[in-house]
């Protein structure tokens, strides 16, 4: 099949590479000459494991290609997908739908014969119906379809789960979009992989739900954390304890610095909003969305405290400032909180990050880039493990500490052990939750 993709962003460059991989013929369209530019010249303007050779590899195959012409990548395409922004608007919290609309109309414009367009852009329930209503009243001939086919896709593992899904979701309103639908993920259904069809709503619906439910896991265990702490319990062995009970499960159980990233801030956010709108408050969701703010200022605090009371005149390494590891989204990150926080109150911080340097710098003036963790350590008051990069998980903690002026680790993910710490010749270790 031909598809097209509007938006090489994480989502649109993702998706046209691996539906170009199923064997399809795929275009991705960008409105931005410079990525483009780098997309034919084989570069990937986002850090994905794996992304470069697999994109590599379905260009080299002729089934890949990259354009500036919309209407050149839609002419003949069997669905054209909306992979645009959906970024959380100033003001009400709920996702800006503009860069979705515009592509809708422009390809109403442009298409001339039979079509599913496609949102895979993360979009509030009944979006799908606006965005037929605007191609009919832009195109009122063109013949069409619209399905909502959600993105579930984890940074850093996002290929594994284009290839091998929890599940997939349609939504479609009737069998002739359901037809094309399929023959786009036949390579899934024919190894067994869950393709559920719904209605357009439903299927939006699914995206906002599961991904609240996720941050309230994350949320929840962050508050038994605190919990702990005042206790004496260790949250890493509640954790476990609770993981193993089948209808709880051991996934986003693990305690931190508070839970970032492009989708768990912006889709709580929409949802709280459509619940307002809908007159049907989401109190759960809303109070998952300002706890997790809680858990980010708890974490200051943590580091405060380790500082006698004070940021000034400290010297503060952090190690990692990504919102997870094998990615270099910096999107929501809890060292957007923290680090600055750090600065405001007159440390001198040192960072480092496999990933996040090029983002990083913008958004994070006020502090020294360094190459790796014991560069960063070197003259330390304190050393923040704030994001678990491998590199991070095997360091030499005798070599850390014995660079220190004074060596003190807060461990925000619980990686360490205060045992360890101790060994190593740290004269104070603190993590979250024990």
């Amino acid at each position: 099949m031909k598809i097209a993709v509007i938006g090489t962003g994480y989502v649109g460059l993702v998706s046209g590479v691996c539906f170009s991989d199923f064997g399809h013929e795929v275009v991705c369209v960008d409105k931005d000459p410079a990525k483009i530019d780098m997309l034919e010249a084989g570069k990937v303007p986002i850090y994905e494991p794996g992304l470069d050779d697999l994109m590599a590899k379905n260009v080299r195959a002729g089934r890949l290609t990259f354009t500036l012409d919309l209407a050149a990548a839609i002419d003949g395409a069997d669905a054209v997908f909306i992979a645009v922004g959906t970024p959380t608007r100033r003001g009400d919290g709920h996702a800006d739908l503009t860069y979705v609309m515009a592509a809708a109309e422009e390809i109403a414009k442009t298409a001339k014969d039979y079509v599913v367009i496609v949102t895979k852009s993360t979009v509030p329930v009944g979006t799908n119906r606006k965005v037929s209503e605007v191609v009919s009243k832009a195109n009122p001939k063109l013949d069409f379809d619209v399905a909502s086919n959600p993105e579930f896709l984890r940074e850093g593992a996002a290929i594994d789960d284009f290839m091998r899904p929890d599940r997939v979701v349609v939504g479609v309103e009737n069998e002739r979009a359901s037809a094309v639908m399929s023959d786009i993920y036949r390579p899934l259904f024919l190894r067994d992989f869950p393709v559920i069809t719904t209605d357009l709503e439903s299927a939006e619906m699914i995206k906002y739900a599961a991904n609240a439910f996720l941050a309230t896991k994350i949320t929840f265990i962050n508050e038994i954390a605190a919990l702990c702490e005042k206790t004496g319990a260790d949250v890493k062995q509640v954790s476990k304890g609770m993981g193993f009970d089948g209808r709880i499960g051991n996934k986003f159980l693990h305690a931190g610095p508070g839970y970032g990233g492009s989708c768990f801030p912006k889709d709580t956010s929409a949802l709280a909003r459509i619940g307002q709108e809908h007159a049907t408050p989401m109190l759960i969701t809303e109070t998952v969305i300002k706890v997790n703010e809680d858990v980010k200022r708890r974490m200051i605090e943590k580091l405060r405290d380790l500082c006698d009371g004070s940021f000034n005149g400290k010297k503060i390494a952090v190690l990692g400032v990504t919102f997870k590891p094998n990615t270099d989204d910096m999107r929501d990150a809890p060292s957007l909180t923290i680090v600055p926080a750090l600065v405001g109150g007159g440390a001198q911080v040192s960072v480092t990050d496999p990933q996040g340097h090029h983002e990083g710098e913008a958004l994070l003036p006020g502090v020294s880039w360094v190459e790796d963790a014991y560069s960063a350590t070197e003259g330390a008051d304190l050393v923040v493990l704030l994001t678990e990069w491998n590199e991070f998980r095997a360091l030499d903690l005798e070599r850390l500490a014995s660079s220190m002026t004074h060596p003190r680790m807060a461990d925000l993910r619980n990686i360490y052990s205060q045992e360890d710490a101790s060994k190593a010749g740290f004269e104070a270790y603190v993590s979250v939750g024990r």
